[in-house]
């Protein structure tokens, strides 16, 4: 039997299907390659998205705050000693004059008190007058005597000169001139005697009136504080103005210092920015500035008080208006106040949009030249104001960014922008 030689064939069915499993697989993989390695795309509607173009102008870092209206002055008012309200003459919201009762207080230990000071004061005065009457009879009895002592002296004073004159003329004796020495040396004494006391009783007499002068001057002062405290029972209106927050019912007791409302001067107005976080507590100092709209007329404020409390990470300032103020404007209304923190200065600037809150500022979305597409750009972010971001890197005046959020576009690389 002879063999015959059969040729092989080249491309068995074997052969074939592993050369298509290795295509498949060498596609596979330039496939995976190219999706992975590339940028991943998306097709975005143009009508769904904010393109908006970075320029180059007026900078001034400023940031938005709710202002609150208040009167300029606003006085409290307060029991100094509190007690029942027995009367009330006007209700909230009255306008008054100064001195206007608002509402009456009685406070029986203050009026009692009022009675026995004022009985002691009666009392110091009769003492007083009792006291002066008998100094005075005093003072008369020690001239009396002061009267006779210098008549004496005066007498012995003359026989004495006699005498000696006689004595020296050998007429007298030195027995009766010695008498008359004697008597003139004793009344010389006495009389001197009687000018000390009545000296020493002239001091003590202007001390004792001058003590007795300022016991009543301060029982009268006491007096007078305890008569104003009573009158104070009345409360009045310190100045003119708006009464407002009144907390007094009849019946009710007040204790001292107790805040029975307030009365709003209604002489201007501030406005009072009362949720600044504290990040900008060392940026914030009296004089800044801020403005606002009131129907559609711009007006400016000036910071001019600073409160450096922080409470809950938060603090407020006062301001005052600069130039008129609104017509119109009530207590209690609130204004949006752009609070500038820096000057006025040349910066490239992106509207503020979206965008922040997934990329923090660090990437943007840039339109390609053709319009056709955008791309992620890195960029760095500096100050802001209501409505811009500065730019520091990344970006040129020109340029045209996507500004709208990017919530939907998770890690894509690339946006195709469609129509």
């Amino acid at each position: 039997m002879v063999d015959i030689v059969r040729p092989k064939k080249k491309w068995t069915t074997k052969r074939l299907m592993t050369i298509a499993g290795i295509a498949a697989l060498a596609f596979l993989i330039v496939g995976s390659f190219y999706f992975t390695s590339g940028k991943s795309k998306l097709n975005v509607d143009l009508e769904r998205i904010t393109i908006s173009e970075v320029t180059k102008g007026p900078f001034q870092e400023s940031i938005p705050q709710n202002g609150t209206v208040l009167p300029l002055t606003t006085i409290y008012l307060v029991t100094p000693d509190g007690g029942r309200v027995e009367e009330k003459y006007v209700e909230d919201g009255a306008i008054l004059k100064k001195g206007d009762p608002i509402l009456r207080l009685s406070n029986t230990d203050l009026e009692l008190n009022l009675s026995q000071q004022m009985t002691n004061v009666s009392s110091m005065l009769a003492q007083t007058q009792l006291s002066r009457v008998n100094a005075d009879q005093n003072t008369v009895s020690k001239l009396n005597q002061m009267a006779d002592v210098e008549s004496l002296y005066k007498e012995a004073e003359r026989i004495y000169t006699l005498d000696k004159r006689l004595y020296a003329q050998k007429v007298i004796g030195l027995q009766e001139y010695k008498q008359a020495e004697n008597n003139y040396n004793y009344y010389s004494q006495k009389r001197q005697l009687t000018m000390q006391i009545l000296h020493q009783d002239s001091l003590s007499r202007t001390a004792q009136e001058n003590q007795d002068k300022q016991s009543y001057n301060r029982a009268q002062q006491t007096l007078g504080i305890l008569q104003t405290k009573v009158s104070g029972l009345i409360i009045r209106a310190p100045r003119d103005g708006q009464l407002t927050s009144l907390d007094a019912e009849i019946g009710q007791s007040k204790t001292a210092g107790y805040s029975l409302g307030q009365l709003d001067v209604l002489d201007g107005f501030k406005v009072r920015l009362s949720d600044i976080d504290e990040h900008y507590i060392n940026r914030v100092f009296t004089g800044l500035t801020g403005t606002f709209t009131f129907n559609d007329t711009l007006y400016k404020l000036k910071i001019t008080k600073v409160y450096t409390q922080i409470v809950a990470s938060r603090f407020q300032v006062d301001m005052n208006f600069v130039g008129p103020v609104p017509k119109g404007i009530r207590k209690g209304q609130t204004l949006q106040i752009t609070l500038a923190l820096s000057d006025v200065r040349t910066a490239v600037m992106v509207p503020k949009g979206g965008f922040f809150q997934q990329t923090g500022g660090n990437w943007i979305f840039k339109v390609s030249d053709d319009g056709k597409t955008a791309y992620r750009q890195d960029i760095q972010l500096g100050s802001m104001t209501t409505d811009y971001y500065e730019v520091l890197s990344g970006l040129k005046p020109g340029d045209k960014v996507i500004t709208s959020s990017y919530e939907n576009y998770g890690n894509m690389q690339e946006l195709v922008l469609k129509k």
